[in-house]
């Protein structure tokens, strides 16, 4: 791990939100999807506990940035009590509809999930202050390196035009365009084939 990053535990699941939910306060999937960007934060967090932290890969570099991964065949659903917590954040923070959205976006992405084995990059974000610094670099790069070592592709849904560059400069490209939902900014599915060690 490079310095200043670090894996995860248990116990950063509001860390993980509180960066991530910041890292996407402006984009567009998002904001669709939620409304309001106060539904950000807490439901990135639970997704984080629930999901991520438990079944996936989590990293930190330090309050600046987080990213959540997980193995294509990990288990990716939540439960019937995090689903009912989730659904009611999404009730209590983000604008009507939000939860309709949610479930059509989370749908949407499942049937679009490439079936062949490989790492799923969930999330990975910054906080605006720590923008421009190299903490995405320092981010992807480990995960990318351990997939390459593995023999094992990379997927990824690009929620945001603005970060293609990014994802594309590390070995991303583009599979196809699809909605999450009926009027929604459309995601962008990206596939990253295991460079040769």
């Amino acid at each position: 791990m490079p310095e200043g990053l670090r894996d995860a535990s248990r116990a950063d699941w509001r860390q993980l939100g509180d960066i991530t939910g910041e890292a996407f306060a402006d984009d567009p999937v998002n904001r669709w999807i939620f409304g309001k960007t106060e539904a950000l934060k807490p439901v990135f967090s639970q997704l984080a506990r629930h999901l991520y932290l438990p079944n996936g890969i989590c990293h930190l570099a330090g309050d600046g940035g987080a990213a959540m991964w997980c193995l294509s065949d990990k288990h990716k659903e939540l439960g019937p009590l995090p689903t009912l917590g989730l659904v009611w954040t999404l009730i209590q923070h983000g604008s009507k509809g939000a939860a309709k959205r949610a479930l059509s976006a989370g749908e949407a992405m499942s049937r679009e999930h490439p079936k062949a084995p490989h790492l799923y990059l969930f999330t990975i974000g910054t906080r605006k202050t720590a923008r421009g610094k190299g903490l995405g670099k320092q981010l992807i790069s480990p995960t990318l390196s351990a997939a390459d070592n593995a023999r094992l592709p990379c997927y990824l849904e690009n929620s945001n035009p603005a970060n293609s560059g990014f994802y594309m400069s590390h070995g991303f490209e583009r599979m196809k365009l699809f909605e999450p939902g009926p009027g929604g900014p459309p995601l962008e599915a990206m596939w990253r084939e295991p460079r040769a060690v």
